[in-house]
């Protein structure tokens, strides 16, 4: 029984250390441990022939990183980047990758109790997968998205190729 309360007290207490961000009309969110840097939008040099979800690539002080349209990934609307949109620079499965978003609004500490399975309406516009729930903010949702998924593996093999194809 103690060992129970020890756990659920230990739960309450945890919080997540997240990089809140914007999609249209949606605010997401992903655990800062997996960012390694929020850069400006820059000048992306397309790659012909590369799938419909890559931009292109940028160089950032001498290492070329593959740069992907988050909302394309996720089933989203795209919008045109401006002044605001930012570029996250992440690891998923091993790559750096860089993810267009249209904005970055803060890094938040969210309690890990205040975090809830996605519901129906939110999963059906985002496919479930790519989802790790729903952070509950004093008057705002952030939706938690699970990098890991978003890009299959097939996916982040083929940015993988493309990355050692532009370090030559």
């Amino acid at each position: 029984m103690a060992q129970e309360l020890e756990t659920e007290v230990e739960t309450e207490n945890t919080y997540l250390q997240m990089v809140a961000f914007h999609l249209g009309d949606e605010e997401f969110g992903v655990d800062i441990m997996q960012v390694q840097e929020i850069i400006r939008m820059q000048e992306v040099t397309r790659i012909p022939q590369a799938p419909h979800f890559v931009k292109g690539v940028i160089n950032i002080r001498g290492k070329i990183i593959v740069v992907v349209s988050l909302d394309k990934c996720l089933g989203l609307e795209s919008k045109e980047t401006d002044e605001h949109s930012r570029i996250i620079v992440v690891e998923v499965g091993g790559s750096v990758v860089g993810m267009v978003v249209d904005s970055v609004s803060e890094i938040l500490s969210i309690p890990q109790s205040s975090i809830e399975p996605a519901p129906d309406i939110i999963a059906s516009k985002i496919n479930a997968d790519y989802l790790k729930g729903v952070g509950k903010l004093e008057n705002r949702l952030l939706i938690l998205l699970d990098l890991e998924k978003i890009l299959s593996e097939e996916q982040v093999n083929q940015i993988s190729q493309l990355s050692e194809t532009q370090q030559t």
